[in-house]
């Protein structure tokens, strides 16, 4: 059964449910995944290597430090190619941006962003472009499964899904493949703790969240851990609760969470203004400016 299937299938069994973002948010695996095992294949695979240093740029800016953060690999793909096109040092180069008018249609049209849906659209279309992004993402998979491990939590990420263990049902709620997914939580023993991991094959981070919201917890019992701003959208999208988790300030915030957060979250008291404050901070954290156009 896929885990978009096993989704479709889940009932609550718990008063509370909580969704948690994993890369960049339970685990600090942002900064290794996008600079060793998602920046060299997109260099390699759709030959920005006349321009390597700004792609490399705009890559880090998208995928780790900007309002994009977080975000489908496939989309900020595309969010990177239209960056590099603004700049007039990859223009002087003489380097013009791949022409991939049917990846952003499948973008546009497909919500299950990952490997699966896109090997059956290559098979179903033969479509050059879209072989090209198939051998890319299959590139950045074996680069990660090769590189990224022995990436432990952040500290009081166990204490804190342990506290909740009780209270709430829970779900890895990711953009990440699940195969990562469910080899990284394995890895460092979480994976019992939670009902379900849903990757970027399950579906968006949105529709998880609707399947959970519509399970019959209360209002104020379901809340979504993460640290990019597609994590707080598909919160609110389903008028469920956020908790940030502070992009260079994560073990602060997951302190702050264990020893504060969680006990106002289960005691009814985290809606308002608390949650207000946390949102409001978030917010100011993350750019859309890229450095090199101030």
């Amino acid at each position: 059964m896929s885990t978009a299937d096993q989704l479709q299938a889940f009932t609550k069994s718990k008063p509370f449910f909580v969704g948690i973002d994993s890369d960049g948010c339970a685990f600090d695996t942002m900064e290794i995944k996008h600079k060793e095992c998602f920046c060299p294949p997109y260099i390699k695979h759709w030959h920005l290597q006349p321009v390597s240093k700004y792609a490399r740029e705009a890559w880090e800016f998208a995928n780790l430090y900007s309002t994009w953060r977080g975000a489908n690999r496939f989309v900020t793909l595309l969010k990177c190619f239209d960056l590099l096109a603004e700049r007039t040092e990859v223009a002087a180069r003489g380097v013009t941006m791949p022409d991939v008018p049917s990846l952003r249609a499948w973008v546009e049209q497909e919500t299950k962003l990952g490997n699966p849906a896109l090997e059956a659209k290559v098979k179903e279309t033969g479509d050059a472009v879209l072989a090209q992004a198939l051998e890319w993402s299959q590139a950045v998979n074996a680069y990660v499964a090769d590189i990224v491990h022995d990436c432990p939590p952040y500290p009081h990420v166990r204490e804190s899904i342990d506290k909740l263990s009780s209270h709430a049902d829970m779900m890895v709620v990711s953009s990440t493949p699940v195969a990562a997914l469910e080899r990284e939580w394995h890895e460092h023993g979480l994976e019992p703790y939670v009902a379900l991991i849903c990757g970027q094959e399950t579906g968006s981070k949105k529709e998880v969240i609707k399947v959970a919201v519509g399970a019959g917890y209360e209002p104020d019992h379901v809340l979504m851990i993460g640290d990019a701003p597609g994590d707080r959208n598909a919160a609110e999208a389903n008028d469920a609760l956020f908790y940030p988790i502070m992009p260079g300030d994560e073990e602060a915030a997951w302190q702050r969470f264990h020893e504060e957060a969680a006990g106002k979250f289960l005691d009814g008291s985290y809606a308002g203004a608390y949650e207000a404050d946390l949102i409001a901070a978030f917010n100011k954290v993350l750019p859309q400016t890229p450095p090199w156009e101030k």
